[in-house]
């Protein structure tokens, strides 16, 4: 019999909401000194989980208890913080929003870290919290100057500085370059030795489990699995993974042929050469993004586009894409074409497919998958044009190509983030683009959804005149097909 304490503890739980309920009943029991990461694939109920867990759904049957001693109280909202990370930017829009308002225009009246954290009672918590994070050489610091890895910290230490019981992270790794994430791992396994904070992940993939972790519980189905310790787990995820391996070469195979044999269109242009930077400088009030860039990227090329969080490559694709007014004041060629002697923003867009995690935050809209995946025909946030049935009928083709043709009339919304990243590089696909810009395309995807796009990826490329580049802080998703890289360096 367990005599330990249950912090939360799950019985034969079933949500009272039918749309937000699992296949089975859930039971799960997370003890005192235990760190629990939750694993599933894409779209197997993880968040579900994770929801009922900190007590947003409402139970039809079953119980959920709460034990969070030695905290004064045993309210939820008071001892569980949840922190959702989607991108770079993290789970808060408030910080999003003046990052990109940083980069469009200057702005006098960003404020500073201290703003923010400054408002943090003065205590031993706060006083640990500061050192433990490095907070102090922040606090002059304006927001939009933040890296990714800063913003991860000022956020931890926000939701840590009323000493949670419990600390829920979902997918904290994402977006960051490997010297950060090796940094927020550290600082992890630092929090997890303390005595009155649980730490859970919530993880996608197998290789994102750090070594602090104790125990594993699995969701696949919307079904939610027994707690493994972590030797557990990684021994039967390493069996089930090899089998998996044989058992999806044939199907990555068939994907190949069909890629192949897609028909070529007469619409493209015919320079050789596709982007020309002259001696590009780019810069936001006293910052300087980009200096002195000069780049030229031919039909054909595969680049990978490199360099640490802060480092330049969105704004540098931004310029690319005809999303930045600055590039008309900068000596930039696409497609042959020098910017600001005619062409339109469409007729550049035309011939782009393009996906990054700031589109990801723009594309969160109520509308079927399809129509996700259609607007990529007409390069618009939304849509606005019926498309044509035999439009239609491409944009099915994609969707099947990268899994989700099930998908097709489920509102955008109520998938998870892997499959709503699927539908993006769906649409980005979905015109047979000249130019193909994925930056960061498997962020949030499972270990196997990594593996498809990356074939899908490598089977685009091999077509005759595809251009790509591609961003990625993993060196290991990067296409065999690569050639030629260019590494930003922060400024």
């Amino acid at each position: 019999m367990n005599d330990k304490q249950s912090i939360i503890k799950l019985t034969d739980a079933v949500a009272r909401n039918p749309l937000v309920r699992l296949n089975a009943s859930a039971s799960v029991d997370f003890l005192a000194g235990e760190h629990i990461a939750i694993v599933a694939p894409n779209g197997a109920g993880k968040s579900l989980l994770v929801d009922m867990l900190t007590g947003k759904f409402l139970l039809r049957e079953g119980t959920l208890e709460y034990d969070f001693r030695p905290a004064p109280t045993n309210y939820a909202y008071k001892n569980i913080k949840y922190i959702t990370f989607r991108d770079t930017y993290g789970s808060s829009d408030f910080y999003y929003c003046y990052q990109m308002r940083w980069n469009q225009t200057e702005q006098d009246d960003v404020p500073a870290v201290g703003d923010f954290l400054n408002k943090i009672p003065d205590s031993a918590v706060r006083e640990k919290l500061f050192r433990m994070f490095e907070i102090e050489p922040m606090l002059a610091k304006k927001v939009v100057h933040l890296s990714s890895g800063e913003l991860r910290k000022m956020e931890l230490v926000h939701n840590l500085s009323s000493s949670p019981r419990v600390l829920i992270m979902d997918n904290p790794f994402i977006g960051l370059d490997a010297q950060t994430r090796t940094q927020l791992r550290c600082l992890l396994e630092e929090l997890a030795r303390s005595e009155s904070l649980q730490v859970v992940l919530v993880l996608s993939m197998m290789e994102d489990v750090p070594d602090f972790i104790t125990h594993v519980v699995t969701v696949d189905g919307c079904k939610v699995g027994n707690k493994l310790t972590l030797e557990q787990y990684r021994r039967e995820y390493a069996i089930a993974d090899e089998r998996r391996r044989i058992e999806e070469e044939s199907v990555f195979a068939d994907l190949d042929r069909r890629i192949a044999d897609l028909p070529y269109s007469n619409d493209n242009f015919v320079s050789e050469e596709i982007i020309r930077f002259n001696n590009i400088n780019i810069r936001y009030g006293e910052r300087t993004i980009l200096k002195d860039l000069n780049w030229t990227v031919r039909r054909g090329d595969v680049w990978a586009l490199r360099g640490g969080n802060g480092s330049g490559k969105s704004t540098l694709l931004s310029l690319v894409c005809a999303d930045n007014p600055q590039a008309y004041a900068c000596d930039i060629s696409l497609f042959g074409r020098k910017r600001g002697t005619g062409e339109s923003i469409w007729e550049i867009k035309k011939h782009i497919g393009y996906v990054s995690p700031e589109m990801h935050r723009a594309y969160l809209k109520d509308m079927p998958a399809i129509e996700i995946v259609a607007s990529g025909l007409f390069d618009t946030i939304g849509l606005y044009r019926r498309p044509h049935p035999d439009m239609l009928g491409i944009c099915e083709w994609w969707m099947d190509v990268f899994g989700i043709a099930s998908l097709r009339d489920k509102s955008f919304v109520q998938l998870s983030s892997g499959e709503q990243r699927l539908c993006l590089l769906a649409r980005a696909f979905v015109k047979d683009p000249e130019l193909l810009i994925l930056d960061e395309p498997l962020h949030g995807l499972d270990t196997f959804n990594r593996r498809r796009v990356k074939r899908i990826i490598e089977a685009f490329c091999r077509r005759r005149d595809k251009t790509l580049i591609m961003v990625t802080h993993y060196d290991s998703e990067l296409p065999a097909t690569v050639k030629d890289t260019l590494t930003l360096q922060r400024n």
